[in-house]
């Protein structure tokens, strides 16, 4: 893992969710992208002066997140992005091989019923790169116990379990695997690969409507620091995905949730 990328939006959060992205990279030797988009308004009608003042406007607030930070030595890259989030952040990825992208749950929203904001969600939604949300305002500690919850035991590339082996190589830990059966699973989805069991510290199996129900089942009894899931177009998030905002009465988690890449 060897380039974070950390998207600032105007929240109170930004500073902390920084400094965690940055306590992670100089553990595992890591670069720290950080970059903040702005929307490019219609130069018709001589616009382009306070198109100039939205792009100033946008520096200076990694400027200023990034002067309440202690960089530990990491090498930490600003960027304005011109243009919409998601068009943004695919261009930096097709630049810099993104190994990981950190997120604060609600970049923008304010509004306390909301775990995961528009901003965030939609990126969770439509970019597929591994993705750890942190809660708001937490310090980084090395997790001990990851939970990694999922319904399809085939994982086809190594790549797509980098980040669970990054965190067990750097850190030493223990991942839990809940691999829960549902009534749509398949006989070849009971199957784990050996890629998986390669890295797995223990294996649970059990039965449930759905991954999101078994998790909220068994959290207590491993009380990870860590929670782990897939992003699968009909997975985890599969009823949460219809919309962008999800709502803390619907989910919500006091953990960082390790997200990782969609199987194609």
């Amino acid at each position: 893992m060897n380039n974070i990328l950390v998207p600032v939006g105007s929240s109170n959060n930004s500073v902390s969710n920084l400094q965690y992205a940055i306590d992670l990279a100089k553990e595992i030797n890591a670069n720290v992208y950080m970059v903040s988009v702005f929307q490019e308004l219609s130069k018709v009608g001589g616009l382009s002066k306070l198109n100039t003042i939205l792009k100033e406007d946008t520096e200076n607030r990694l400027e200023e997140v990034l002067s309440q930070v202690d960089k530990k030595g990491v090498n930490v890259i600003a960027h304005t992005i011109k243009g919409e989030i998601l068009d943004g952040i695919s261009r930096i990825c097709k630049q810099v091989p993104i190994d990981l992208m950190v997120l604060a749950p609600r970049s923008n929203s304010i509004k306390e019923e909301v775990y995961l904001g528009k901003t965030s969600g939609k990126l969770l939604k439509h970019t597929n790169v591994p993705m750890l949300i942190v809660p708001e305002g937490a310090k980084f500690q090395p997790p001990k116990t990851m939970l990694m919850a999922f319904k399809n035991g085939t994982f086809q590339h190594d790549y797509l379990l980098e980040a669970v082996k990054q965190f067990k190589q750097s850190f030493g830990t223990e991942v839990n695997v809940l691999h829960v059966e549902t009534p749509e699973t398949t006989e070849e989805m009971k199957n784990v690969t050996d890629n998986l069991k390669a890295i797995q510290t223990s294996y649970t199996q059990v039965e449930a409507a759905n991954t999101f129900q078994a998790v909220i089942e068994y959290f207590q009894h491993f009380n990870p620091d860590m929670l782990c899931v897939i992003r699968r177009k009909r997975g985890f998030f599969k009823k949460l995905w219809e919309k962008n905002e999800i709502l803390k009465k619907e989910f919500h988690t006091s953990k960082p949730l390790l997200v990782l890449p969609v199987q194609e």
